[in-house]
């Protein structure tokens, strides 16, 4: 099951890099054929090859394996930025949150 989801995330990423398999290969520092061996099914990238791979579209290990993030870049410049937030306006943030999905809650019905 996991196997499949990696090589179908790596896959679907490339595509929205619009990279061939033969250019990500070559970028990741591998074979030409790199890429092509996981997407085939016939290998799964090593814990390090991984790692290479989410540090080069810029995601974390945790948003590859979240693809309802559809930013990755922004969403991380905002956890960042969230995180030099005293708990007073972390709490202030929290209410303006609330308050904006419960109002698109409220749109799309």
């Amino acid at each position: 099951m996991y196997e499949d989801f990696i090589r179908e995330r790596i896959n679907n990423l490339r595509m929205q890099h619009n990279l061939s398999e033969y250019q990500l290969s070559l970028d990741l520092g591998h074979s030409q054929g790199y890429i092509q061996s996981i997407t085939s099914e016939r290998i799964l990238p090593s814990m390090s090859a991984f790692l290479e791979i989410c540090e080069y579209f810029e995601i974390t290990p945790l948003e590859f394996f979240d693809p309802s993030i559809s930013n990755p870049p922004l969403f991380q410049a905002v956890i960042n930025d969230i995180k030099t937030l005293s708990e007073n306006d972390l709490l202030l943030l929290s209410l303006v949150l609330k308050r904006i999905t419960s109002t698109s809650s409220s749109i799309e019905k």
